[in-house]
C-alpha cells in the first residue's frame, strides 16, 4: 500500500496540471509506482491517465461525453476556445520540432523570438503592422508558456525550448491538415481569426479530437 501523502501528491499534481520528468523527476517516480491507484481514482472522475514515457510527461484526458446519457460524469473542466495566433504558432512549433528530428539526434529544441516572428509574419499579414505584431507573437507565447508547450531559457528571454508534451497535443495528422488551411490564409485578412484550431483539454490533451479546434479549459 503506498504512503497516503504520496499518492495525494501525485493526485493533485495531474488535476493542477502536467507532470514532468525533468521537473519533477521524485513526482514522476511516484507516478509510475502508483499508476494503477492513480488510474482507479482519475476514472471514478471521468478522467484517463496519459503517460507518454518516452517524453517523459504525464497528463490527464477528459472522456468524451456522450450527449445522450443523461447519468454521464460532468465535465470536470470548461472549455474555451483558443485564439488564431495561439493555435497558429502552436502549429508551427510542431512542426518545428518535426524538422529538428528530422536532422538532429539532440533532444532539445530551442527556438529564438525572432525567428518565429519570421515564420508567423506570412500568416498574421504583410500589412500588419511591425509592433502590434510584436505584441501579438509575445501575448501568444506567454499564454503558450502557461499551456507548458515552451519554457523560456533562464535569463534569456528571446529564447525558448518547446517542450516535448506539445507531441501529444499536436499529431502529424491534424497538423498536415492545418497547414494546408494556413496555406489558403496567406494574405488574407485578420477577419479570419479563430476559424481554425485544435483541441485540447487543459493539461489533458487529446491529440485525436473530433471537431480539431484548439481550446483552453477553463476551471
Amino acid at each position: 500500500m503506498a504512503d497516503g501523502n504520496e499518492l495525494s501528491i501525485v493526485l493533485v499534481s495531474l488535476l493542477k496540471g502536467v507532470i514532468s520528468r525533468d521537473d519533477h523527476e521524485n513526482r514522476w517516480a511516484s507516478l509510475l509506482r502508483l499508476e494503477s491507484q492513480v488510474r482507479d481514482y482519475m476514472s471514478v472522475l471521468g478522467l484517463d491517465l496519459v503517460i507518454a514515457g518516452d517524453d517523459g510527461y504525464a497528463f490527464l484526458r477528459q472522456r468524451d461525453p456522450d450527449d445522450e446519457d443523461e447519468d454521464q460524469v460532468p465535465r470536470l473542466v470548461q472549455r474555451r476556445a483558443l485564439s488564431y495566433p495561439v493555435s497558429l504558432i502552436l502549429a508551427l512549433l510542431r512542426r518545428r520540432v518535426l524538422e529538428h528530428d528530422a536532422v538532429s539526434g539532440e533532444d532539445r529544441v530551442v527556438v529564438s523570438v525572432d525567428e518565429l516572428e519570421s515564420l508567423v509574419q506570412p500568416y498574421l499579414g504583410t500589412g500588419t503592422d511591425e509592433a502590434k505584431r510584436r505584441d501579438r507573437v509575445d501575448s501568444a507565447l506567454r499564454q503558450i508558456s502557461r499551456l507548458g508547450f515552451i519554457r523560456f531559457l533562464r535569463g534569456d528571454e528571446s529564447r525558448f525550448e518547446i517542450r516535448r508534451l506539445i507531441n501529444s497535443f499536436i499529431t502529424a495528422d491534424w497538423l498536415a491538415q492545418f497547414e494546408r488551411r494556413m496555406a489558403a490564409a496567406v494574405g488574407v485578412d485578420d477577419a479570419a481569426e479563430g476559424d481554425d484550431a485544435h483541441t485540447e483539454d487543459d493539461h489533458s490533451a487529446d491529440g485525436d479530437a473530433r471537431d480539431r479546434h484548439v481550446e483552453e479549459d477553463e476551471a
